[in-house]
Order: C-alpha cells, then structure tokens, then sequence
C-alpha cells in the first residue's frame, strides 16, 4: 500500500497520561527533533518508561530556525522538498490550509501540535546535553547528561540515538591548492539573504541547499556563481498543477518502477544543459533527488553562473577546472554533512564515510538495546520512516515483536545495504539512501513476521 496521508485525518488526542510499566524495558532517547519525537510518542503511548533528553529549549530539530541547541542548518527561505501528505504522520495530517510544500516554521508548528495533541511534552528534558553513552558488561547503557542541574548518569535497558545528521559539516579533504582571501561558511551556517547581499558569492555543491541558496544569492549579490564538480537532475516541485510527489507507489513495487518515474520527472522538469551546465553523468534514479522551483530562471537571466569544480585559490580569485575565474569575497560550502555520534565511543562505533550498515536502518548486530532513528536518507521525507522505526522498537520492548535468528539478519542487513548502495552513485550521501515506499512497505511485512514469531511463543 502507498503511503500518503489523508488531509485532515488526525488520530484522537490523548486527554489523559498514558500509566508507564514499570516491568518494561528502561529507555533513554537522545533528542527531540522530527525523529525524537516520532520516538517519545511511540514509547509514551506503548507505556514503556523513557527520558528524552533534547539539547536545546524547543522541539523540532533542524526545522527550528536559529534554534538554540546549536545543530540547526534551518534557514529563512527553507522548505520541506517532499510535499505536506507524504511528511506528514500517518496519524497526524498537516493542516488543510498548509501549501503543498510547507514552510520550515509551518513544520516547527506542526511539530508543535503533534507533541501536544498526544500529550507527551512533559517527557523532555530541555536544555541538557548527552556527553556520554557507554555500553555495561551486563548489557545496559549508561547514560551521562549535563543539564541545569548538573551531571548526572542514568542506566538503561536500552537507547534510541535521534541525534540528526544534518549538524556536522563536512569541509574540502584534503583542502584545495592557494589562499583565500576572504570569507568561508558552510551552508549549515547560512540563515538568510543579508550574508550574501553586495558580495561576490561561489556556492560550491547541487544539492538542494547549494540551489536554494544560490537562487538567494542572485537576487542580492553583486555576483552568483555556481560550482558543481558534478552535475545533477533538477526536478521541478510542480508538476501540471500538483506537486510532483502524489504519485505514491505501491511498495511491493521494484525500484526500477521508481526510477522511471523519477526519469519521466526529470524530462519533465526540462534540462539544465542549455543553461551551461553539463548533462549529468548518471540516470536520475542513480542520485538522491534534488528539487528547485527558480534555478533555471536565475540561470535564464544570467544571475547565477554555472562553472565547473574549483581547481585552486589566489587571494580574492577563484580559478576553476575549465580554466575560467572569478572574483570573490564570500564561498558557502553545501558539500554535505558527516555522521558522528559525539557521546559514543568511535572504538564502540562510528561511520566511516558516512557509511554504517544497520538492519533496517536501525538495528546494529553486535549492540543489542541500541537503535538508530532516522539514520536513513529516503527518496521522500524521513519523517514517516521515523514514526515506522520507532512503532516497531516499540513492538520489541513490549515483547509483541520477536527478531529472527542472529544469522538471518546479518544476511538480510548485507543484501540490503549493498542493494541500496548499488541503486545510486558512489558518493558519502548516498549511503543511506532507502526507497520510501518500498522501506515503509518492507518494515511493516518484517513487523507482522515478527509478531507471528512472539505468538507461536506464547
């Protein structure tokens, strides 16, 4: 079955707290961002005892702009690229009056309304910081919080990390011959249009921030250029009058059925050669999708200047692999993020080149009791991957849901993650990349499996 959730439909509020049981496993969730709180909401509604530690003062994670947690990459222009009903919630529509692509403080707000319409804001705690998560020789966790009261450390049977992986810039390694002379930012750093105003402005990268903000850039700018050491399909939000993504697809389908129609997008959408960039070198199916409404107007009128990959710096010029050069005070890198975990051990775990294979994107063999939400980049929002992730670990600290053997989910994590690893192109943003569709689809089959197993134990 597709997913993609009815305008308006909403489950019923929770009018009263939910009783916790005690005999359940003791959880710790570690932020409160879109997959933290998809995670307290599961683990409050099932009655299973948790503390959800968020670093800043709020909810919503990189939705909140200037969010004080410090970790936002939020920026005043920024929209959600997956339109409102597939971000949405099963359970929890966006309101009808929201435009098919939502605006990031309509998306705070409908984070807002989701935590208090079931009730469980009063399971965070703000404004402390998860320094340390060490794994015990009898299995549990050992959590070390510094919040305003102090440090203090917790033990728990297990612990969810929805930590993001949108905070922890990745820069040019190893760095690019010359020096420049003036200033360098990563996009995580960009919040809005009077950073660029009256500069000379290279965004360097094509993914959907690079767009974003060098359509920004040309509006105010004395110049916008646009570096891009590889070209990409840019797909157009609307489509005939709608936005592209109501096409929901069954997800027993196979992938080939998505890459066509992420192909007929992108030959809808129009090619980007006329404008003097190069045709991209891989399908569109083989690339995490990038979207923008304005660039091929920018590039039309000239505002924004398409070059090749950056070969070298001399004081305030930017020399390129084609050999052209241009003048500028100002380079925002939209190059990507790392993923970490600054409170784990890298001897324990760590993700080199971003790249950490996990069952179903959630589950590490060796680590029983840790679990990763939202460690996933869909072709479609993360949001309702989350919910999904954490309705399932619900199920197997309840006891409703029992795994299969150890030897079949390291075969199954392998198959996967190499089966996902081939549909795109090699590169540390692609090694995540799931199948919206196909992932919710694929899960909810392994819960009911799972289910059927706890049963015949019974």
């Amino acid at each position: 079955m597709a997913y993609l959730v009815k305008p308006g439909h909403r489950a019923p509020p929770v009018s009263s707290p939910v009783p916790v049981d005690t005999a359940l496993p003791r959880v710790c969730v570690i932020g409160a961002g879109s997959s933290g709180i998809a995670a307290a909401k599961a683990l409050y509604t099932a009655g299973i005892p948790f503390d959800c530690f968020e670093k800043g003062r709020m909810i919503g994670g990189n939705w909140v702009y200037d969010n004080p947690n410090g970790q936002s990459a939020c920026y005043e222009t920024l929209e959600i690229n997956t339109s409102c009903p597939r971000m949405a919630y099963s359970d929890f529509a966006m309101p009808p009056d929201y435009p098919p692509y939502a605006r990031h403080d309509q998306v705070h707000a409908y984070f807002e309304s989701y935590v208090d319409h079931f009730g469980f804001r009063h399971t965070i705690t703000f404004d402390t910081t998860v320094e340390n998560v060490r794994r015990e020789h009898d299995g549990t966790w050992s959590v070390r919080t510094n919040g305003p009261t102090g440090e203090h450390t917790k033990t728990y049977d297990a612990v969810l990390v929805a930590n993001g992986h949108h905070w922890d810039a990745r820069w040019p390694e190893p760095t690019y011959p010359g020096t420049f002379s003036g200033t360098q930012i990563h996009a995580h750093d960009y919040r809005n249009a009077d950073q660029l105003a009256d500069r000379d402005v290279v965004v360097v990268g094509m993914g959907n921030s690079a767009l974003d903000i060098a359509v920004e850039a040309s509006k105010v700018a004395r110049s916008t250029t646009l570096s891009v050491r590889r070209s990409q399909w840019v797909l157009r939000k609307m489509l005939f009058g709608r936005a592209a993504d109501q096409v929901a697809l069954p997800g027993w389908m196979p992938w080939w059925v998505t890459g066509a129609r992420l192909r007929l997008g992108a030959v809808a959408s129009g090619s980007l050669t006329r404008y003097g960039l190069p045709r991209p070198s891989h399908k569109p199916s083989q690339s995490h999708p990038v979207q923008s409404e304005q660039l091929r107007a920018r590039l039309d009128a000239g505002a924004v200047i398409p070059r090749p990959g950056i070969d070298r710096f001399d004081g305030n010029t930017v020399v390129f692999t084609d050999g052209h050069s241009t003048r500028a005070d100002l380079i925002v890198w939209a190059i990507g993020y790392r993923v970490s975990f600054p409170f784990l051990d890298p001897d324990l775990i760590r993700a080199r080149d971003n790249d950490l294979p996990l069952w179903k994107r959630t589950v590490h063999p060796d680590l029983k009791g840790l679990y990763f939400i939202g460690l996933l980049q869909p072709v479609g929002a993360v949001m309702p991957l989350a919910e999904a992730q954490c309705a399932w670990i619900a199920d197997i600290l309840t006891g409703q849901y029992l795994p299969p053997s150890d030897a079949r989910i390291r075969k199954q994590m392998a198959t996967e993650h190499n089966r996902n690893k081939k549909q795109f192109y090699t590169s540390p943003r692609h090694t995540m990349e799931v199948d919206f569709d196909h992932y919710l689809w694929d899960l909810t089959r392994e819960r009911k499996r799972g289910a059927h197993r706890a049963r015949a134990l019974r």
